[in-house]
């Protein structure tokens, strides 16, 4: 079999068009036209200029640079100085580029410029969605992930280890000092460096500190002061709480499936007790719509958030963190309440009388309590309780009713059937952002820049899935040419084919 000649200097035998380079149902193809379709009104939600200044040098043109980021993070390329690599060498990136290459300095400036205002793109690849009628509100998930930040968890220190790091560093300062020590000589125009990293070093400390008592915190990390120490699946990180709602998606057309986030947000606080409701809240206000049922994990479960999801009317599936604790047969749940005496009567037949009201862990609880010598006689004493001076104590909230509702509603069939699905909604979610796009740590500092690189994280996100939706949805649609019979009038016409859902969806 005779080979193939090789020749790297090969110049073009007839003009070559950028445009044969990539395929026509290339995801590359699908960013542009996206940012292509929005309009000027768009741009200025974005707060970015696209007519351009007739003074002064020629700039890269804001469709550029956008296509640039949002097919970088879709490709797990987030880094300013590698997208710039990328518009030197990778196909796509030339031609989203038009064959230019900006530099990672004009990457940089307009990402840390527009890039609060891009969760305008999220926002619009949600609605998008929900107008073709490809999100099913059915049913949403909700979850929250740990990230990485850009910081060490070696560097979080307590008070008392801050404390122990500014002494060292005085000592260390002080011995600097006097290695520097040139008598008569006149003192350097500059600090050496080792002084003057300790001294650095010494500031960072003391602010901390200070931050550590403004603030009542535990802990502080020198790098990025407003990460937390997190358990996740890895080991304790130095990091964030990621917080995503997620819906399913389906075209009845090609059957094709897929998942969508509706919504996002990033947090200091491992907990995501706190962000169930400002998440279900900010996945309707994206939607325009309720979810007929949202599905939660047990860190979600709280009374409160059960009476709020109450007063909006909002089916919630979650389970509880005390499952064990709710297969005691003595526990309170097993006690029948009475309005008219404002009494409990436990499964021995005891009556509970109300006592007082106290606060406990922040939340006031009213206490029923039965009498030391029944309890010592009941038969299950030593089981129910152990007091036998004062007998078995309930503390009961205000929320007392809707966690007893809830409990029935989780016992159903329909509850324990829907709940399966959280698993495939939530979990493929973050997999899809750590393991396909590479996203294992944000690269940004400060809680406000975490958000925004959140946000453009999740748009990415989205236009991976409407890209999928569409290529399979078009494949139809589009006449596919091969290299012998490509028709080249027709390449304009099936470019402006190519993705028509954002023409009319630039709210």
């Amino acid at each position: 079999m005779p080979l193939r000649p090789l020749n790297r200097q090969q110049t073009w035998l007839l003009p070559a068009s950028l445009d044969e380079f990539i395929l026509n149902d290339h995801p590359a193809r699908f960013v542009a036209s996206v940012v292509d379709s929005l309009n000027s009104a768009f741009w200025e939600k974005l707060k970015i200029v696209v007519e351009g200044d007739p003074l002064g040098a020629p700039a890269y043109h804001p469709r550029v640079l956008l296509c640039v980021w949002l097919y970088g993070f879709m490709t797990g390329i987030r880094s300013s100085r590698k997208l710039e690599g990328a518009c030197r060498d990778q196909m796509a990136f030339l031609w989203l580029t038009g064959w230019q290459r900006p530099d990672h300095n004009t990457l940089w400036r307009f990402y840390k410029a527009h890039r609060n205002e891009m969760r305008h793109l999220f926002k619009l690849t949600v609605r998008t969605a929900v107008k073709m009628k490809l999100v099913d509100l059915a049913v949403q998930a909700i979850d929250g992930s740990k990230l990485a930040g850009n910081a060490s968890k070696e560097r979080t220190y307590d008070g008392k280890g801050l404390a122990k790091l500014l002494e060292r560093t005085e000592k260390v300062i002080q011995e600097l000092e006097k290695e520097n020590e040139f008598g008569n000589d006149a003192p350097p125009a500059h600090l050496p460096e080792q002084l003057r990293k300790a001294e650095q070093l010494k500031a960072e400390v003391q602010t901390a500190i200070k931050e550590l008592d403004e603030e009542e915190r535990k802990r502080i990390n020198l790098t990025d002061a407003d990460t937390e120490l997190m358990k996740g699946r890895q080991g304790y990180v130095a990091g964030y709480n990621l917080e995503a709602v997620v819906s399913p998606l389906k075209t009845e057309e090609t059957k094709k499936t897929g998942i969508l986030i509706t919504a996002v947000d990033v947090v200091t606080n491992a907990s995501d007790a706190g962000q169930l409701i400002p998440m279900l809240e900010q996945s309707e206000e994206n939607t325009g719509k309720k979810a007929d049922m949202s599905l939660a994990d047990g860190g979600f479960h709280s009374g409160d958030n059960l009476v709020e999801c109450e007063k909006r009317e909002q089916v919630i599936i979650m389970p509880e963190v005390q499952e064990r604790a709710l297969q005691n047969p003595y526990h309170k749940d097993k006690f029948n309440y009475d309005e008219v005496s404002d009494s409990y009567l436990c499964p021995f037949g005891q009556t509970l009388k109300y006592v007082k009201s106290e606060m406990h862990r922040h939340t006031l609880m009213r206490l029923y309590r039965g009498t030391g010598a029944e309890c010592r006689a009941c038969p299950a004493f030593g089981t129910c309780t152990k007091d036998k001076h004062h007998g078995r104590v309930l503390q009961i909230g205000n929320y007392e009713g809707a966690l007893r509702r809830h409990r029935d509603l989780m016992a159903t069939a329909e509850a324990k059937e829907a709940y399966k699905q959280r698993k495939e909604l939530i979990e493929p979610a973050f997999g899809i952002i750590k393991e396909v796009m590479g996203i294992r740590r944000f690269l940004l500092r400060g809680l406000k820049n975490v958000q925004a690189e959140a946000a453009v994280l999740v748009t990415a996100f989205n236009l991976r899935t409407l890209y999928g939706l569409w290529k399979t949805w078009t494949a139809e649609k589009r006449k596919i040419y091969s290299s012998e019979n490509r028709n080249q009038a027709e390449i304009p016409l099936l470019k402006q084919n190519l993705f028509p859902f954002f023409h009319t969806l630039c709210y």
